[in-house]
């Protein structure tokens, strides 16, 4: 088992993982609208439920009881959580790039407003029994799958 997660991720070359709540309805519309607008094919997603999000993070020493729904692992070691996360992707989709006016702001206070809604999306969101499963076409973008 642990030989098939190391083969999937030797394949990312380039890529970079985003590791997402994977029974929370907002996260998976979130990664469904990345998917769209991800025009050059620069990430690929796993739940954070999943054996490779649990061994990603943990190599990482991330605390996911902490977090509150999203990381974004870069080629190599770097790592973003919450709003640097959000925006980090932001800005590699064109459609939001402009997104990034939020960057310079002190992240305490970006960290606030992600926060609130983290805490509240299964509230204001709905949640999932189940973690998502891709259609066949975008299977290939999931590592956990």
């Amino acid at each position: 088992m642990e030989e098939n997660l190391n083969n999937r991720l030797d394949r990312l070359s380039g890529k970079k993982i985003i590791l997402f709540d994977g029974v929370c309805n907002l996260c998976n519309n979130t990664v469904v609208r990345i998917i769209k607008h991800d025009k050059k094919d620069l990430f690929r997603f796993a739940s954070l439920q999943s054996e490779i999000g649990k061994k990603l993070t943990g190599e990482r020493g991330i605390d996911t009881s902490e977090i509150d729904s999203i990381v974004l692992i870069d080629p190599g070691n770097a790592y973003y959580i919450k709003s640097d996360a959000a925006l980090q992707i932001a800005k590699e989709l064109s459609s939001y790039s402009w997104l990034r006016i939020f960057l310079p702001l002190p992240r305490v206070f970006r960290d606030f407003f992600y926060d609130i809604i983290a805490k509240n999306r299964y509230k204001w969101f709905g949640k999932k029994e189940a973690c998502m499963i891709p259609s066949p076409e975008l299977k290939n973008k999931f590592l956990d799958t």
